[in-house]
């Protein structure tokens, strides 16, 4: 297993996000490096959208994958890794969560986590992937307008979420994934 053979984990920082490309600028990070955080102060969505992190009740990681695919072996990968999040949990804990296309995990049509893609490419060939996941999982107070467009599991179904073992079971299951796709 590569992805998630290694682990960073801060208890505090920006962007896990931003951490995995800084480590990337600086050529050093191992190939499936996973970076967790219990607290984001600048996390990152889609769209340069903030993405709030509750104070350690929540899923922050993001993960690096080099690679020397073609482009087109990576087309749909974010919507993959949705999938693999909602298998996660529905394996785990016994619960069906929504995909509303193609980064977000939903319950009754309300946010419970985001999927973030970037890659670098160069002569037609993907280098390297950066995908930062971010799920409300424990969090129990939502404020301002996010009370209206988010929630969490622990929220919707009355359970408190082991962060690690789904950061753990999501990389058992996705590495299966990015080799099947050739993409590593």
């Amino acid at each position: 297993m590569f992805l998630g053979k290694k682990i960073l984990y801060y208890e505090t920082i920006d962007s896990t996000q931003k951490e995995v490309w800084r480590k990337v600028n600086q050529n050093n990070i191992e190939n499936g490096t996973v970076i967790i955080t219990k607290k984001q102060t600048s996390g990152i969505g889609t769209h340069g959208r903030k993405w709030n992190t509750d104070n350690e009740n929540n899923i922050a990681f993001s993960f690096f994958i080099k690679s020397n695919c073609k482009i087109e072996n990576i087309e749909g990968i974010t919507i993959e890794i949705a999938k693999t999040l909602v298998e996660v949990f529905n394996n785990l804990y016994n619960i069906e969560l929504d995909i509303k296309y193609p980064n977000d995990i939903v319950y009754k049509n309300k946010k419970i986590g985001g999927i973030l893609t970037e890659t670098k490419i160069q002569e037609e060939k993907v280098k390297c992937i950066v995908i930062g996941i971010g799920i409300n999982t424990n969090q129990e107070n939502f404020i301002g307008e996010l009370q209206n467009i988010a929630t969490s599991i622990k929220l919707e179904f009355g359970i408190r979420i082991e962060n690690n073992l789904v950061i753990e079971k999501f990389c058992e299951l996705f590495e299966k994934k990015l080799i099947d796709r050739k993409i590593c």
